[in-house]
Parts: C-alpha cells; structure tokens; sequence
C-alpha cells in the first residue's frame, strides 16, 4: 500500500521568470485555485494519506495556503457569509512540510524525506508537470502497477525527438503492461536512447534513498535524481509506465494558457 508522498516544490521557477521572483511557480492560479492545490488533490484522489512539501525559504505562501485562516473565517461569519466558508475547504490530507536550504537538485529534495518515509514505498508528485485524465489519475495508475511489481514504477510519455534534451530519457523493453527499464539518461544531447520520457510522477521502494545518498553532482551541477535511479537499477528492477492522460508543464507559457482555461472551465461548470 502505498500512504505517503512527496512534492519537491522548493525550485526557483526559472523558465517562468520574472513573475517567480516575487510568486512561486506552484502557486500560478488556475482558475480560483493555485497549480499546487490540483496537485494535492491528485495525491488525495490516489489514496495518499499523508504528504511532505518540500519548499524553501522564499514559499510561505504554500504553507498560508494550505493552513487555516481564523481571521477570515471569523471575518466571514460576522458578515453573514457562511455560503463563502466552503471556497476556504482544503483537501482531506495530512500536510507535512521540509526546508530544501539550497536548490541542489531534484535529487537532494526527494533526499530530504527519508525520515519521513521511513520504510514505506512512496510516491513523487512534480508541481509543475499536470496530467488531466478523464479516468484514473496519474499517480494512481502508477500504484496500480506497483502492486502487481512490486518495484519503482515512473511515470512515462512519448515526447517529439527535438524535446527529449529537456527530461530523462529511458531504454527499455516492453513486459507486460509496463516497460523494464535498463537504462536512463539525463537530458541527451544527442542519440537518445528511445522517444520515452520520465514525467512528473514517480512511486519508489525505500531503496531509492541509498542511491541518494551515494549521488555526486550530475547534470547543471545540481543532485539528479535520473542519476540515483540509474543507481538503483542496479539493486532492483525499475519499470516504466506510460501515462494515460494530457499532460501539461506547468512552466511552458502556452501549456500554462490552456491549463487555465480547462480548470477555469471546470470551475464555472461547479
């Protein structure tokens, strides 16, 4: 059973610059609601129980988000609106949250929930990466397949030959319903080893954070996480998963432009 998850959301938002200097990324407002807030409910949706947010100094806006305002229900209240009190309800989660002090990488997040996971296969949810099925969410469908293997499980997409530079890139033959990985690659330059991509969306057996552990700097000096899980296929089978759904990165201009008019829709529909 997979109950707990992680959300890295401690990045400076670079792609998005400059609105990120002042707003975090995972903040950006879908409709009425912030990008983070779809994302929580996807955890919630895939029968995660409890959920470690790693941020930074500069997100506490995510925190005031996620925690009660007592002023502003007592405000509302006192002015005979207590029609507006459901806009202030929060998914039904447990809510965890760690400091990330210095961007040092995906890899280095993930890192900071060891004591959090414990001993327990767990998910990781990317704020920034959406998928917008009309079935199963995302991160369920992993868990699906992690019962059946028993192993790590990432989330996959087929991505146009000139995008791949951008993500990890796996080599793998088809079994089954899934896809056993035997290699992966951190933004290929060149000569990628297939079409498939690692999106935002990942379960993992405790055994990841021993391959954190033992990481060196990798790619734009930074701790990746593509790099630990090439380490831990050599102690375990590692599967990929091809995603049903839309996806959608949340730091693409144009993506982001749709994202808004799909949950704004959605809202109006309420």
């Amino acid at each position: 059973m997979v109950r707990k998850a992680i959300i890295p959301a401690a990045g400076y938002g670079t792609r998005s610059l400059p609105i990120t200097k002042a707003i975090p990324k995972e903040m950006f407002p879908l409709g009425l609601k912030p990008a983070i807030h779809y994302i929580v409910e996807e955890a919630v949706q895939s029968g995660i129980e409890q959920l470690l947010i790693v941020i930074s100094n500069s997100k506490h806006s995510i925190l005031d988000y996620f925690d009660h305002s007592m002023e502003l229900e007592a405000f509302l209240k006192s002015k005979n609106k207590q029609h507006m009190l459901k806009l202030l309800e929060l998914p039904n989660i447990d809510i965890f949250y760690i400091k990330q002090h210095h961007a040092n990488g995906l890899g280095d997040a993930i890192r900071l929930g060891k004591e959090f996971v414990g001993d327990e296969p767990f998910g990781v949810l990317l704020p920034d990466d959406f998928v917008i099925s009309n079935q199963t969410p995302a991160l369920s469908q992993l868990i699906e397949e992690y019962k059946k293997a028993k192993s790590s499980v990432l989330g996959l997409k087929q991505v146009k030959q000139e995008q791949l530079k951008n993500y990890g890139v796996i080599q793998g033959t088809p079994n089954s319903d899934l896809i056993e990985i035997e290699n992966i690659v951190e933004k290929p330059k060149q000569d990628p080893p297939s079409d498939l991509a690692v999106i935002g969306r990942y379960i993992f057996t405790p055994a990841i954070f021993q391959c954190l552990e033992e990481l060196k700097e990798g790619v734009d000096g930074e701790f990746q996480l593509t790099d630990a899980i090439k380490s831990l296929l050599e102690i375990e089978p590692v599967y990929g998963k091809i995603v049903s759904g839309d996806r959608y990165d949340l730091g693409n201009l144009g993506d982001y432009i749709e994202l808004m008019k799909i949950m704004s829709r959605e809202q109006s529909l309420e």
